[in-house]
């Protein structure tokens, strides 16, 4: 019981305060303010009253924080049948609460904003009527008739099948409401004002036309006006589409832009974006926004610039049938270009129309079509950004975000279907790009197999190789939408395009474009440029573009057609560029480190300015990923130097982000280089880098392994800094192995004799090796010797200026100082630690914040101890190597079972014991079930006993003695 109630108190927030012993057993101190039922009632309570004296507005805030409080079903399905009784009884009220806020909404005029959350709610109580005849409504008042006479035939079907009885009264006279288009079913802002009673005031947002409605206003009209006219002008829109779902906010923007003034010419809105990203859906239902704010009439022309199989609509065949269609004869109409714009001109004088011009190809398309009355609006829609349109505001448009795709899948497929699979479904939507036209053509795929399930497509569409085959459906297609805009490229940047397909990172900046299309880097800019203004490509920041996901697919189908020696010579660049680009950031951000002689081809590339270390820094993590791609993918068997010195370069910038199976990717791809070249140096120093990544993830004996092989080439090609490097990676790794002796021959071996200088040219590497001395003296009780190596360890770094070596030789000191309780010299010790490491990484800074906070307990500072305890809890991040992790966990539980605090003490070593028995670290597998003993005696658990004698096996097996077992 006990062991349970400490596991309680440690998951619920401030349990410690909220259960409390009270005698023999325990009790729960709960406020008010703590139960979340209580705080429903009380919305609920304040409902009643807010409805009682009118106040819809402020009753529908009350419901929306009761129903906030809800997380899922009650209790969550455990307990037997009076915790389940219990649960149903709650969530009726829950349920009651929802039906009233819907109800409060749409009495309150929200319609086409509720159907989402009408929708998710009916699925999960599929009979419930209420919800049913509230969503009925909101579609009909969203001017979407036929979906509402249709979801009650949904569920008069349901209803007959489930239960064998017809809708209830009250949603069969909904129903024949909406068929006599009954006046009482509009909502508040259309139901009109009787000539008796006064008028009640609007709000400015109620008198003026709402910029963010997506429905058209007025609730008898269909949901887009017919192609017949308004106000008697003549209209020649497209219809929309009528399950038109998302661009909110684009809407919005675009809405807002042709309602500013237009000043001395006509108002000029452009839509610029991708093939398929619904430009022409969004601009058609901005037309029937606007329609009636221009009276004269809306007309619609399609210029073709990207139709397949047709030229691009030159302007006087153009300005012809517009003209036609405002009336004017056609003996009137002159055959010259510049008559009929004229004449295009005068006839719009004085008239107030909308036009919409579609499909743009370039600038000269639409130019002799704009009027110069002042009072038309002009939208504009094109793949390519028509800058020489003076005075036109511009609005991208991009792909949708993942709820929107979401729920475009729901309206076109179901929300039946969508909700059987959701994960499928949103992988899908991530397969599509979130792309308006591919998740059309994927719905359109799974409609006409209706065996098909969203989770068969979507590993169908996992194949890259055939992704753009399945996005077609008839005529239509992601690859056709896409050629039309490849074929429109000059021949130059559609060879640019293929290229840059080839680019393995998710963004291509200038200077590796530069490298992979063999030019220059304002070449590479103006074409990147040009390419991103026929959205072929996107920038997400300045200076750097990158593919949408399809069209990278189409890119790389163009260059299957390209030769196997193409693609290689464009990899090859690459591998050139990048690198003599990390030499360069290496060269800045690891200054220590040795410069090797490789026999490498001489590369000429332009680089990014690398003068400062953060951005020199940023540069690496963004390229990162880009340069393990091409590394991976191979090829590069010419190259074998190059190989080596890119994965050479990639593990500093890896390892120092604490990237270490990625660090150990590029190690073993460099391996195989050096292994092709033969150079047994080059070859050890591939191995030990190796081994440091093998460490690094926990797994100790690949180290070893890894290591061994390295001191047997440095031996036999006589490289004496390598042979250290071996020896000190194999010292560390038979330390955590529980080798201590080894440890020690190993690590002292590798220190050698420091008389009046540094053995090797390796001074970084001698500071690690006396750093691994010290804490193998540590674990063998050794504190004299301890000190000893730490000193030196200190003077050198001193020396050289290696703070993360002199931080973790200070810690070593100050370990070394309390295992002979010299508590004072231990604190000064640390303190100097502090000072040194607070720039360092976290690996080496969480260390020291735990063994302080375990420093300060000792001297009777529990505050500080607290505070440095609380920092190194924040600090274990994923980042943080798994040995240090372990051994972070074991120093923080010390100071729990000095004080009594055994429960949490247990905890830490539990988790410490954990983590090291996953990697077989020895050495902190021992000192966590020591201090679990301890603990676990403490609670008078049973498993002490067992967890001493493990404990004791383990020590006595790595020959540590008593006084080495009580410190870390």
């Amino acid at each position: 019981m006990r062991k349970a109630v400490a596991d309680l108190r440690r998951r619920i927030p401030g349990g410690g305060k909220l259960i409390v012993t009270d005698g023999p057993g325990y009790r729960v101190q709960v406020t008010d303010e703590q139960l979340d039922l209580l705080e429903f009632n009380g919305h609920i309570q304040q409902v009643r009253r807010a409805v009682a004296v009118g106040q819809s507005q402020e009753a529908a805030d009350q419901l929306r924080a009761a129903l906030a409080l809800w997380r899922g079903p009650v209790m969550s399905g455990a307990g037997g049948s009076v915790v389940e009784a219990a649960g149903a009884v709650l969530e009726e009220r829950r349920l009651g609460a929802a039906e009233q806020l819907f109800e409060l909404r749409l009495s309150l005029g929200e319609t086409g904003e509720l159907i989402g959350d009408l929708r998710t709610l009916i699925a999960q109580h599929p009979l419930r009527e209420s919800l049913r005849g509230h969503l009925i409504l909101a579609l009909y008042r969203s001017g979407r008739q036929a979906e509402a006479l249709a979801e009650y035939a949904k569920v008069r079907e349901l209803l007959v099948e489930e239960l064998g009885i017809d809708p209830s009264a009250q949603l069969t006279k909904l129903y024949e409401d909406i068929l006599r288009a009954s006046p009482e079913l509009a909502g508040p802002a259309a139901r009109p004002v009787s000539v008796a009673a006064p008028a009640a005031p609007q709000s400015p947002e109620a008198a003026a036309p709402d910029a963010r409605r997506s429905e058209p206003p007025g609730l008898g009209s269909s949901r887009f006006p017919t192609l017949a006219s308004l106000h008697g002008a003549p209209c020649t829109l497209p219809p929309g589409i009528p399950d038109f779902t998302g661009r909110e906010r684009e809407l919005a923007e675009v809405l807002d832009a042709c309602r500013q003034d237009a000043g001395e010419g006509p108002r000029v809105v452009a839509i610029d974006g991708m093939g398929g990203c619904g430009k022409t859906s969004l601009a058609v239902r901005t037309a029937y926004q606007l329609a009636e704010e221009y009276p004269d009439g809306q007309l619609y022309a399609d210029l073709r610039g990207f139709t397949p199989g047709e030229k691009p609509q030159r302007a006087a065949a153009t300005l012809s049938g517009l003209l036609r269609t405002l009336g004017v004869a056609a003996d009137s109409i002159p055959d010259d270009e510049a008559g009929l714009i004229g004449l295009w001109r005068a006839t719009l004088t004085g008239r107030r129309l909308l036009l919409l011009f579609d499909n743009a190809l370039d600038a000269g398309q639409v130019l002799p079509l704009l009027p110069s009355a002042t009072e038309c609006l002009v939208l504009v829609t094109s793949r390519a950004r028509l800058l020489d349109l003076d005075g036109a505001d511009w609005i991208s448009l991009g792909v949708m975000e993942p709820q929107e795709s979401r729920a475009m899948l729901a309206d076109i497929l179901g929300d039946d279907r969508v909700a059987r699979e959701p994960e499928a479904a949103a992988e899908l939507a991530e397969l599509c790009g979130h792309l308006p036209l591919a998740l059309r053509l994927a719905v359109a795929r799974l409609r006409n197999r209706p065996r098909w399930t969203v989770r068969y497509l979507v590993e169908r569409l996992e194949d890259e190789t055939r992704r753009l085959d399945e996005l077609s459906a008839g005529e239509r297609s992601v690859a056709a939408t896409l050629s039309l805009s490849y074929k429109a490229l000059e021949p130059e940047l559609q060879a640019a395009f293929c290229l840059l397909g080839l680019h393995p990172g998710a963004e291509v900046d200038v200077y590796s474009a530069a490298a992979l299309l063999e030019t220059g880097v304002r070449d590479a800019e103006d074409m990147l440029e040009d390419l991103l203004d026929m959205h072929l490509l996107v920038q997400n920041d300045p200076g750097r573009y990158a593919f949408h996901d399809l069209v990278r697919t189409y890119a790389l189908s163009l260059g299957e057609g390209r030769s196997g020696r193409e693609a290689r010579e464009a990899d090859g660049r690459l591998l050139g560029y990048y690198t003599a680009a990390t030499e360069a950031a290496c060269t800045l951000l690891f200054p220590s480190r040795r410069s090797l002689q490789v026999d490498a081809p001489a590369t000429a590339y332009a680089l990014p300015p690398m003068r400062r270390e953060d951005r020199t820094l940023e540069w690496f993590d963004r390229e990162s990923a880009g340069v393990q791609t091409l590394l991976a993918r191979g090829g590069h068997e010419d190259s074998p130097q190059l190989v080596f010195a890119l994965a050479r370069n990639a593990s500093f910038h890896l390892n120092l982000r604490g990237r270490f199976a990625e660090f150990e990717a590029v190690c073993r791809a460099g391996l195989i280089a050096t292994r092709s070249i033969g150079d047994p140096l080059l070859i050890c120093q591939t191995l030990n880098n190796l081994g440091v990544a093998c460490w690094k993830l926990g797994r100790l004996n690949e180290a070893v392994e890894a290591a061994e092989e390295a001191l047997d080439w440095a031996r036999k090609a006589g490289g004496p800094d390598d042979e250290t490097v071996a020896l000190g990676l194999l010292g560390i790794a038979h330390y955590a192995l529980g080798n201590l002796a080894r440890s020690y021959d190993y690590t002292t071996q590798a220190v050698g004799e420091l008389k009046g200088g540094v053995r090797t040219k390796l001074p970084q590497q001698q500071a690690e090796d006396l750093n691994n001395v010290g804490t193998v003296c540590l674990a063998l009780g050794q504190y004299e010797q301890a000190v000893d190596a730490a000193r030196q360890a200190i003077d050198l770094c001193r020396a050289f200026r290696f703070p993360e070596q002199e931080a973790l030789a200070w810690t070593t000191l100050a370990l070394a100082y309390c295992g002979n309780g010299a508590f004072e010299e231990a604190e000064s010790s640390l303190s100097r630690a502090l000072n040194t490491g607070s720039a360092c990484p976290d690996e080496v800074l969480v260390l020291i914040c735990a063994v302080s906070s375990d420093l300060c307990d000792r001297r009777g500072d529990s505050q500080r101890s607290q505070k440095q305890e609380a920092t190194a809890l924040q600090l274990l991040n994923s980042t943080i190597s798994p040995q240090r992790r372990s051994r972070v966990d074991n120093v923080l539980a010390l100071k729990h079972n000095r004080n009594g605090r055994y429960e949490e003490a247990l905890r830490l070593h539990e988790r410490a014991f954990t983590c090291a028995e996953g990697m077989g670290y020895r050495v902190e597998m021992a000192h966590a079930l020591d201090g679990m003993a301890v603990a676990a005696g403490h609670l008078g658990l049973p498993d002490a006993a067992g967890y001493r004698e493990r404990a004791d096996v383990l020590f006595d097996a790595m020959g540590v003695p008593p006084e080495g077992r009580r410190t870390l």
